[in-house]
């Protein structure tokens, strides 16, 4: 898999961002502040990751997204290993990312990886979301944040 950073995005690319965070308003919050890299397996886009300097030595993944027919093949593990090895080289020393409560891959995934929960905003997106969210025959209402510090 080639990881490299992007200047701009494509529709492909933010098609790809609207699967891991489908509201469009959201998305625009963050994509032109966020540091952009793309996934690719044989010139074919597979991920998309989005990072985010928050505070000083605090980078967050705004966004990870793996296309469908890519998921649970380790691409997600590997958006995350890049990120957090990117982090380290340029000095950061927490790693943050925040998922739905109702997202048990991802939590999942984040916790494999070392990522432990600091807090829960509840009703997140019932508040912030216009439309219903439904997740693993669940409406999703509170966010999830978890933080990895870096060694």
């Amino acid at each position: 898999m080639n990881i490299q950073p992007l200047t701009s995005m494509s529709a492909a690319q933010y098609e790809l961002l609207l699967s891991a965070d489908p509201s469009p308003v959201m998305v625009a919050s963050y994509v032109n502040r966020a540091l952009k890299f793309a996934a690719q397996i044989d010139h074919k886009l597979v991920g998309v990751l989005l990072l985010l300097p928050t505070h000083p030595q605090t980078l967050e993944i705004v966004n990870l997204a793996v296309s469908q027919c890519h998921q649970n093949q380790g691409i997600g593990t590997q958006l995350l290993q890049f990120a957090e090895n990117w982090a380290h080289q340029k000095h950061y020393r927490t790693l943050e990312i925040a998922t739905g409560s109702t997202s048990f891959g991802p939590l999942y995934l984040y916790q494999k990886q070392g990522f432990r929960i600091t807090s829960i905003e509840r009703d997140f997106f019932s508040q912030h979301y216009p439309q219903t969210i439904w997740e693993n025959k669940l409406i999703l209402k509170d966010l999830i944040r978890l933080q990895k510090t870096l060694l």
